[in-house]
């Protein structure tokens, strides 16, 4: 009878083998975005170039938000960046990103392996990330998870669909703010004594998602030291909660604040 146990582990080692010989440092072939205003028309496209990985990631994941921030969409960078890195698992096989809805759906597909394991896929440390793709994205399974997230606080969805023939296809959907109705105002009595900076904080977790102490330092131009004080007051009021990674996001009472600032 043959070893199953060993049979397994030569099918892992053989899979690693595979994805080893993929050039992971460089994206080869350029990723296309397509932007409709309307379905009665075809859509504006735009290619993002082959590239070092890193400066492609960053390159498609800046073109898609500018043109979703133009349409009208609110979906945050971070979480725009975080489907982005997600193309390494289908080693960025024939990539089309589609923005629909003025913006605020995005729908990201690719001809790779497919997901499997859709529902595992969202949820902290299920991935398969190996080791060449660890140097360009974090691969601890956090990525998806953190969209979801996101979207799920801000009542907004995410799919994961098998493409027409191999592939995966990942939709993201924020409700528009715009056709919602108006927040209820704050009592004074429930607003925190915040400073500038702390409210400067509040408006960057609105319009980004969840963010990290560098992410903060780097938009700011604070120093870390008193971006960790900041936060904490903030944590301390209710205001931010830590989400997966050690980074944080608004709570429901920290987002209507901040929309009380826009």
């Amino acid at each position: 009878m043959p070893d199953s146990t060993h049979s397994d582990s030569q099918i892992m080692q053989d899979k690693v083998s595979r994805l080893g010989e993929f050039d992971y440092s460089f994206v080869g072939a350029a990723a296309r975005i397509a932007y409709y205003d309307d379905f009665r028309s075809a859509p504006r496209i735009t290619e993002v170039a082959p590239a070092q990985t890193t400066e492609f990631i960053e390159s498609l994941t800046t073109k898609v938000y500018e043109q979703a921030k133009l349409g009208g969409g609110s979906i945050p960078y971070t979480v725009i960046r975080e489907v982005t890195e997600n193309f390494i698992h289908a080693q960025f096989s024939e990539i089309v990103v589609t923005i629909l809805n003025k913006g605020d759906t995005i729908r990201f597909s690719d001809q790779g392996p497919g997901i499997p394991e859709k529902e595992k896929a969202q949820l902290p440390g299920f991935t398969s990330a190996v080791e060449p793709m660890k140097r360009y994205i974090r691969g601890v399974g956090s990525g998806l998870p953190l969209v979801k997230d996101y979207l799920d606080f801000s009542k907004g969805t995410i799919s994961i669909e098998d493409n027409l023939d191999t592939g995966a296809v990942v939709t993201i959907n924020l409700v528009n703010q715009k056709s919602t109705p108006p927040t209820t105002q704050i009592p004074k009595a429930f607003m925190p004594p915040l400073t500038s900076r702390e409210k400067e904080f509040l408006l960057f977790f609105h319009q980004e998602g969840a963010l990290g102490v560098t992410d903060l330092v780097k938009l700011s131009g604070a120093a870390q030291s008193s971006t960790y004080v900041a936060l904490t007051k903030l944590e301390e009021y209710g205001l931010i909660e830590k989400t997966y990674n050690q980074k944080r996001m608004l709570t429901e009472t920290g987002f209507k604040i901040a929309e009380a600032f826009e």
